[in-house]
């Protein structure tokens, strides 16, 4: 009798775990695709933020809920144009622009490019009388800085550089003037590495800012920026980039694209393409 209680028992406890929605750790987050990611985004309440004490904007992490799911995000509001800029280094630039726009366009383009899974999802949205570009907080276990001052070896170091080879080709695609900023590079929880923070990309320059960060690209990479195409990027960036902008983007893709062919002419392919 008491064998048939627990045969009983064991078997309503498994039926109950079965239907139960969340984890022994807590509540199991649902996994969105980004277009679910990014309705989120636009239309979820914030009940909570907090401003970060961390880069030179210091954007603000929202907490936000849709009833159903809980999620943090990034908030970045930062527009600033200026004819001249004097930094603390001592370095200037000529029409400086530091604007949220261009994390949007990045995310945009980087879907263009294959690249969509080492980008945050990013829409553009107004909070607390600010508009902004908002991006879907992503799980990670520490930044490039963390690392490179922890001295941690990533666990396998070739898939690592293989990330970080896509990065160095998407910022000198994009003019990122911030990309020496090693905090702007993500590790997530499996090693994946994520790149954040184009706030001051996007310049009209029509040549590569330093061409020694390019040294190998991976095949599909090189093959999507060959078909990139002016009249796309431009619908797909609408609002977010202006024509000059389209246009540089176009001009330093030929650079890139030439160089990598050169490249492969001098090494071979197999010390190039990945």
């Amino acid at each position: 009798m008491n064998k048939r209680k627990n045969i009983l028992y064991t078997s309503i406890v498994i039926l109950f775990l079965s239907a139960w929605p969340f984890s022994f750790g807590g509540p199991t987050e649902p996994q969105l695709s980004r277009e679910q990611q990014e309705e989120f985004l636009l239309h979820a309440k914030v009940i909570r933020s907090r401003q970060s004490s961390k880069g030179i904007t210091r954007p603000y992490r929202l907490t936000l809920t849709d009833g159903n799911i809980t999620h943090d995000a990034s908030f970045q509001p930062v527009f600033e144009r200026e004819n001249y800029k004097q930094f603390g280094n001592g370095t200037t630039e000529i029409n400086f622009v530091d604007s949220y726009l261009y994390n949007i366009a990045a995310y945009r383009l980087a879907g263009m490019l294959g690249l969509e899974d080492m980008i945050p999802v990013t829409v553009e949205r107004k909070w607390n009388g600010m508009i902004g570009s908002l991006s879907w907080w992503l799980p990670t276990q520490m930044d490039e800085e963390d690392r490179i001052t922890k001295k941690i070896r990533p666990p396998d170091v070739e898939a690592h550089n293989r990330q970080a080879h896509k990065i160095r080709v998407f910022n000198e695609l994009v003019y990122n003037t911030d990309y020496r900023n090693v905090e702007n590079v993500l590790i997530g929880e499996n090693w994946e590495v994520y790149m954040i923070d184009f706030s001051r990309a996007f310049r009209w320059h029509r040549e590569l800012q330093n061409a020694d960060n390019l040294e190998q690209c991976s095949r599909d990479l090189l093959s999507k920026l060959e078909q990139l195409d002016q009249d796309a990027l431009a619908a797909e960036t609408d609002g977010f980039l202006n024509k000059e902008e389209v246009k540089a983007v176009m001009a330093r893709r030929d650079l890139i694209v030439a160089f990598f062919k050169k490249l492969i002419a001098e090494k071979g392919e197999k010390a190039v393409l990945y």
